[in-house]
């Protein structure tokens, strides 16, 4: 088969997604590109982290780096125009809700070229988040509609969208996680950095968090009443490093911070903690799956499901404490694995693309 699929991808939490569907397309014999805008680029884990995901390295990679959102999002449109306008594929395919998401979208559609989107549908109603505003306009222009569980699909025909092509396939990062989790080793990621258990897992970037001082100063009060209870491991996010540290971050006890890890470690790090403090999207789902407990910290999720069938809760500064103790005691009190995140989204998709492509 000559059709040409091309993946675009920019930054970490994309290529677990990305994984399955390449792995799948690939045993299908379909030709595949694989584009990495450089959104977010870390030379020392860039080869651990595709390692990890046995994926093969980027065929591009167009290295636009970090900027304000219109910088960053401006440099991928330039980047993939140049690529797609000469090699036209059948179809380009992005994951998820970052900048080089909407990016990749807006050039396709505006070249005719068409588009499917990994993870649509997700909502959270937060407008002020960036991601809520590149995954909403993302869906708005894709003609393959590809959602992780009933809530989006709900939302998709809600938006009118009902006459594009939807499905219901399941969740490709589970995919990811539960082919990786036979190599799960908490042990030995805890002994390299010389801590022990329990312990506790926390990350934060977002900008609600960690992009002023006031939201800053809550979340290192969160971080230091978590740490009172147990140890706490923070990888840190360049996003919001200085907020934290001028807020007190390092004068936390009890609290080891460390540069951001690769997949595999961080996975097995998050696989035995006693509970995650987030407020990451994806880590709500691998926490649901793992059975671990999640404390997230933003007021709103655009993944209810985790919350309905899984061990998120969504926390503030003012219940924090009280929901910790909670989970702390009581576990994680999981309910059941959502629908369709049984590891075999990847060729799901990959058959709809496949069937897709023959029909012209």
């Amino acid at each position: 088969m000559g059709s040409q699929v091309v993946h675009v991808a920019g930054a970490r939490p994309n290529f677990p997604k990305l994984a399955p569907v390449h792995r799948a397309l690939a045993e299908l014999g379909i030709a595949q590109t694989l584009i990495h805008t450089g959104q977010h680029y870390d030379d020392r884990l860039s080869d651990s982290f595709f390692a990890d995901l046995d994926l093969p390295q980027p065929d591009v990679n167009l290295s636009v780096g970090s900027g304000t959102h219109a910088k960053q999002t401006a440099a991928v449109m330039v980047g993939l125009e140049d690529y797609l306008s000469t090699q036209r594929p059948d179809v380009l395919v992005v994951y998820g809700d970052v900048n080089s998401t909407l990016a990749g979208a807006l050039v396709a559609a505006k070249l005719h070229i068409p588009v499917a989107h990994v993870e649509a549908g997700l909502r959270s109603g937060d407008m002020a988040m960036p991601e809520e505003i590149n995954r909403r306009l993302t869906d708005q222009i894709s003609d393959l509609l590809f959602a992780t569980s009933a809530d989006a699909v709900e939302n998709l025909h809600v938006e009118g969208l009902s006459k594009r092509e939807i499905h219901m396939v399941g969740n490709t990062m589970i995919d990811t996680l539960l082919k990786v989790k036979p190599r799960l080793n908490a042990d030995s990621v805890l002994a390299r950095l010389n801590l022990g258990t329990p312990y506790l897992v926390a990350t934060l970037h977002r900008p609600s968090n960690v992009d002023d001082e006031v939201s800053a100063s809550k979340a290192v009060a969160i971080l230091k009443a978590a740490a009172e209870q147990l140890p706490v491991v923070l990888p840190l996010h360049p996003r919001g490093r200085s907020a934290l540290k001028k807020a007190g971050l390092e004068k936390v006890s009890n609290l080891t911070v460390i540069e951001p890890l690769g997949y595999l470690d961080f996975i097995s790090l998050v696989s035995g903690a006693k509970a995650v403090i987030t407020d990451s999207g994806g880590i709500q789902e691998e926490t649901t799956v793992l059975g671990v407990a999640c404390l997230t910290l933003r007021a709103t999720t655009e993944r209810p499901v985790t919350i309905s069938h899984g061990t998120n809760r969504l926390v503030n500064d003012s219940n924090f404490e009280k929901n910790l103790a909670e989970v702390l005691v009581g576990g994680a009190s999981s309910n059941a694995i959502p629908d369709l995140w049984d590891g075999q989204s990847g060729p799901r998709i990959a058959n709809v693309l496949r069937d897709w492509l023959l029909k012209g």
